[in-house]
């Protein structure tokens, strides 16, 4: 290349990212400039008790060079009513040796108080054991209160919650102590049999030690299809505080680098499916089947084979391997149809993925609609993200945290990134030969967006316009009602760097005061008792809205596991349907609306 064509390049470059950060600065001025009055995200401030930040772990010496890579995840925050007063609490995860896991109880009054050290779950994080990268909850041996799975590199940890809000490791009583690189996990009841089962999702290899290594040959062995990563379990719950593995026997064996898996019934056939985002490869949907022997062996050993997942092939997810990290559900459309918005890479020049927003047509044609454009696209390094209606139009909009490694500002990593990446596989596997950070950023000091539905699958950035301006390396975002009032709220661990809440003042100064919202808490019958799995459907008027009940959805996070929508201008709510995870219907009518209501599932 000579020195004329890279000044070029340099140049041309240099316009795109000028002409894509003008784009970003008059954010108030779209299409919805009165949607974008209608609400503002005003950060908490320390004072108010969130005052948790993430620290990075500390690889082994020969990984020390690319430690930010290495170390590049861990920020995981879950929103859950952990000691069931009503009131959300936030769970936050950090990641270097002795420092704590933060546990945020809420006072209801707009402050909140780590509770962790009292209950047991801060000192979790210590070398050569575990590292956390995020919690999944849900009350696994139906005994009336919340547990949590807390997964990352190490051993991960299954700690149950006693009386008094303290927590026991069971995890080796349970059959889940082993050595693990886990980077997702879920909870859902593959098998309806009422308790919840267990989904893990494997990233480093099974048997790396990232703190102890002296061999450097842990990195992937492909950027576009990397099959040798940690190792996906799928646990099948006892009903008796134990598990058992069965991912052979249901065929969700896999190695993939996995980030993220999140439970859903894709075909609409009464079943929980997996849909798994995969770093270095495309998507995989993993359809749950009748396995064709009728109620199984009758052995309690294998009694959840009788079902089967099966990997959808042919249904577009994997026409383009890209980088997931992500997996938000929503119904974009209002047509009740759940839609995927699958986080990736794009920084201009260098790489450019761009998100994916797939609609679900599985029930009719058996394929996935890509149909990401424009903002929702390109939101630069995307991690977490989550479909929510913000402004309480009766859209769901989306927030998106970015940002991979912020470091020097004007020091940047990407053509070194690009030379490793154009070497053979034996050559990149070995992290001796990538080349040494040095204090560079690689896409960092990037900032969250906030788009809005716009209809006809458009959305527009306000991130700026609302108040929401961060510029720290975002992992995680969950999304939570914390008071109560109505309006969803965002939370946001950064990488690095400190936990953001975000109050919605959608109902304060500035509001659209003729918006409604609709509030359902679903009330599963024991030992499901938090319906993990139901399926919702709204109509009111023209809009139409299919939700599901999940624990784990976006990047290492829980988000309230009410469902809580805009109405608009609607007054009233035609009928509601719900599809518990056991199967049974009802339909629900002539609720009342700017509240939250209780939906009792129904005796057998």
């Amino acid at each position: 290349m000579t020195a004329r064509k890279l000044l070029l390049d340099v140049a041309f470059v240099g316009m795109l990212g000028l002409a894509y950060v003008l784009g970003h600065l008059d954010v108030g001025a779209g299409d919805r400039g009165d949607a974008v009055l209608s609400f503002r995200l005003q950060r908490l401030p320390e004072s108010s008790g969130i005052d948790f930040r993430h620290h990075n772990f500390v690889p082994a010496p020969g990984l020390a060079h690319i430690a930010p890579q290495i170390a590049g995840t861990g920020a995981g925050v879950s929103a859950v009513d952990i000691d069931d007063d009503g009131w959300v609490d936030l769970y936050a995860t950090s990641s270097r040796d002795g420092t704590p896991n933060a546990l945020l109880r809420n006072n209801g009054d707009g402050t909140f108080t780590d509770h962790a050290a009292a209950a047991g779950l801060a000192s979790m994080n210590s070398a050569g054991e575990l590292a956390s990268q995020g919690s999944v909850w849900a009350d696994f041996d139906g005994d009336g209160d919340r547990d949590v799975f807390l997964y990352g590199y190490g051993r991960d940890r299954l700690m149950r919650q006693d009386d008094g809000l303290r927590f026991t490791d069971v995890t080796e009583r349970a059959g889940l102590l082993r050595w693990a690189n886990t980077n997702a996990a879920t909870f859902f009841d593959y098998d309806r049999d009422g308790f919840l089962d267990l989904y893990v999702g494997g990233y480093w290899r099974d048997e790396t030690d990232l703190w102890n290594t002296t061999d450097t040959r842990v990195m992937h062995s492909s950027f576009e299809f990397a099959e040798d990563g940690g190792s996906n379990h799928l646990y099948r719950n006892r009903g008796d505080g134990t598990f058992v593995d069965v991912t052979a026997d249901v065929g969700l064996t896999g190695t993939r680098w996995t980030y993220a898996a999140v439970a859903a019934d894709f075909d609409h056939d009464g079943w929980p499916d997996l849909y798994v985002a995969n770093d270095y490869g495309s998507e995989q949907l993993f359809l749950n089947r009748d396995a064709g022997d009728g109620e199984g062996t009758g052995d309690p050993e294998t009694a959840g084979a009788a079902r089967r997942f099966e990997a959808l092939l042919g249904a577009g997810l994997e026409e383009a391997s890209k980088s997931g990290m992500g997996i938000a559900l929503g119904d974009v459309e209002n047509v009740g149809r759940l839609a995927v918005f699958v986080t990736n890479i794009s920084e201009r020049g260098y790489l450019f993925q761009g998100n994916n927003l797939r609609l679900n047509f599985i029930p009719s044609t058996g394929r996935m609609l890509e149909m990401a454009k424009d903002q929702a696209a390109d939101c630069g390094w995307a991690w977490g993200a989550q479909f929510v209606d913000l402004d309480l139009d009766g859209r769901q909009d989306l927030f998106v945290a970015n940002g991979f490694v912020s470091a020097d500002r004007e020091r940047d990593y990407w053509y070194d990134m690009g030379k490793i990446s154009g070497a053979l596989g034996e050559v990149f596997v070995d992290a001796a030969n990538w080349p040494p950070m040095e204090g560079r950023s690689l896409s960092g000091h990037e900032r969250s967006r906030v788009l809005l539905n716009q209809g006809e699958l458009a959305f527009h950035d306000v991130a700026l316009s609302v108040g929401v301006d961060d510029r720290f390396d975002g992992r995680a975002v969950a999304i939570a009602d914390l008071w109560n009032d109505g309006t969803p709220d965002v939370i946001v661990a950064n990488q690095d760097g400190p936990l953001l809440v975000y109050r919605n003042e959608a109902s304060g100064p500035g509001a659209a005061p003729d918006r409604h919202w609709l509030g359902l808490d679903l009330a599963g019958r024991n030992p499901n008792r938090d319906g993990i799995g139901a399926t919702v459907v709204v109509r009111a008027g023209d809009m139409v809205q299919r939700h599901v009940v999940t624990t784990a959805v976006g990047f290492c996070a829980q988000n309230d596991r009410r469902i809580l929508l805009g109405l608009g201008h609607r007054t009233t709510v035609d009928r509601i349907d719900v599809t518990w995870p056991n199967g049974t219907e009802t339909r629900y009518e002539e609720l009342a609306i700017d509240q939250y209501s209780v939906l009792h599932e129904p005796e057998r």
